[in-house]
């Protein structure tokens, strides 16, 4: 796959002595030197078509990809138009590859196509970009749906996190009224408890009589009915004493 950039030289102007200086400075693979002398160029004249394309092309080659889409950029207007217009789409290409930004290198491998259809280096990077741009949107369908599952998914998550959170807050007020009744309940066997409790202590504290016990008088009366009792008792038993004596004294007078 060719990635280099046209070649400087077509674009330097003989009447540009920092152009030129540039160019045989590029020439010698001297980035540094030829990149000072193309901004020198820049600052006589900062549309110069040869300068800002020279400059882009030692950027390139110092791997500043961005710097030379912007020197590129500053010629968009006037480039396109000379001579060079192929060159020129032909190098947005290539930076363009560099920076992945596929969609833009098959437009300008296509325009540079336009201009010089015999180019078989930018037909070559055209067919390459055009693939790395199906193979770049594939992705990023795949990238889609895969961020619209997994939202789905985080949507279900959220969902079913929401039920469980309703439910336990269910569960939680029926175990919050079970107590409440439960609580109620033993309230109320405690109060139950205590009038019973005070219903004994007062029974305690009431007279005998009130808890079903005899009265002095009728105890007087079951005393005396006993006493009645054991008199009759008493006098049973000496009559039959009598008797046996009487008896015995009839046995002994004979």
């Amino acid at each position: 796959m060719m990635l280099l950039l046209a070649g400087v030289p077509a674009l330097a102007q003989p009447d540009r002595h920092d152009v030129r200086r540039g160019n045989r400075s590029f020439a010698k693979g001297q980035w540094s030197a030829a990149d000072i002398s193309y901004r020198k160029a820049l600052m006589a004249d900062s549309t110069s078509v040869a300068a800002n394309y020279n400059l882009a092309s030692v950027q390139y080659r110092q791997e500043d990809y961005q710097g030379a889409a912007q020197s590129l950029q500053r010629i968009q207007q006037t480039a396109p138009s000379t001579e060079h217009g192929a060159d020129y789409y032909y190098n947005v290409g290539d930076v363009a590859l560099q920076a992945k930004d596929y969609k833009t290198a098959v437009e300008a491998f296509m325009q540079s196509l336009l201009r010089n259809p015999g180019d078989l280096d930018a037909k070559e990077n055209f067919i390459y970009a055009k693939k790395m741009l199906e193979n770049q949107q594939q992705n990023q369908d795949q990238n889609q749906n895969q961020d619209q599952n997994q939202d789905q998914q985080d949507q279900n998550q959220d969902q079913q996190q929401q039920q469980d959170q309703n439910q336990d807050q269910d569960q939680q007020q029926n175990q919050d009224q079970n107590k409440d009744q439960q609580d109620q309940q033993q309230d109320q066997q405690d109060q139950q408890q205590n009038q019973q409790d005070q219903q004994d202590q007062n029974q305690d504290q009431q007279p005998q009589e009130a808890r079903g016990e005899l009265s002095p008088q009728q105890a007087q009366q079951i005393l005396q009915a006993m006493q009645d009792q054991e008199k009759q008792t008493q006098d049973k038993v000496k009559k039959e004493k009598a008797a046996v004596f009487k008896s015995r004294q009839k046995e002994k007078n004979w």
